[in-house]
């Protein structure tokens, strides 16, 4: 097995770290390969913002709703949709940006973020640091806009907290993968008993590592899917310019 599939078949999110720095060679690797990763067109309407300063990490930790591990890990990544980039591209050329007006910009933009926070995450780890996504910056962007000086056309999308880790966490088990792959056509939802064997599962897991508020799959799925759990996304993004009315 390669390192690279090694990595992405051990996956787990980090969320104890040590003191320990990370190197300036080890984060230029991770930015590097960041940049590297494909993008719509060619567009590379992504950009990252590294947040070192442990008082703005420590913000970030309140306004994703007070997740420690942002505060502790010596590094956050933002990973930005960065229309103002292309922007500059078009008026170059003397034409009208429209695209960051569009659902299809946005689903752009959206989607080569993860790219971008996938790369990252897999370089930090092939570098044996550990990592954690944060998608909860957006429980508040508008505070993520003002502590980063985002300008119109950007929006801060997710996060990635990267160290050294103190403590090795277990593997969380996940649905069988039949209900992951579906071969020349989509074959359906998983049924019934399938989710229940994996609400056993997952529940078998919390208490083997002693959480007691750990909830079953469907259950901890219910409790955000059953409302907008972010509700001023749509609010934050058309300020900035993301109207999306195309």
């Amino acid at each position: 097995m390669s390192n690279t599939l090694d990595v992405l078949l051990s996956h787990r999110s980090y969320r104890d770290y040590s003191d320990q720095a990370v190197s300036e060679a080890d984060l230029d690797a991770i930015v590097a390969a960041a940049q590297r990763a494909p993008s719509s067109i060619n567009a590379q309407h992504t950009s990252v913002v590294i947040v070192r300063d442990a008082v703005r990490r420590a913000r970030i930790a309140e306004i994703a709703g007070g997740q420690p591990w942002i505060a502790k890990a010596p590094l956050f990544i933002c990973v930005v949709m960065d229309f103002a980039k292309t922007n500059a591209a078009l008026q170059l050329s003397g034409t009208t940006q429209v695209i960051h007006e569009s659902l299809e910009g946005f689903a752009a933009g959206a989607v080569d973020a993860g790219i971008v926070l996938a790369t990252m995450m897999v370089a930090a780890r092939g570098l044996g640091l550990g990592t954690v996504p944060i998608g909860g910056i957006r429980r508040d962007s508008q505070a993520m806009i003002e502590l980063l000086e985002l300008p119109r056309l950007t929006f801060p999308l997710v996060g990635c907290s990267i160290g050294h880790f103190a403590t090795e966490p277990t593997q969380k088990p996940r649905l069988p993968l039949d209900t992951f792959r579906h071969d020349e056509k989509w074959h359906g939802v998983p049924e019934v008993a399938t989710i229940k064997a994996y609400d056993e599962e997952l529940l078998r897991y919390w208490k083997s590592i002693g959480r007691a508020d750990g909830l079953p799959w469907s259950q901890n799925t219910a409790s955000p899917y059953s409302k907008v759990y972010y509700r001023d996304t749509k609010l934050v993004a058309a300020r900035q310019g993301f109207v999306v009315d195309k």
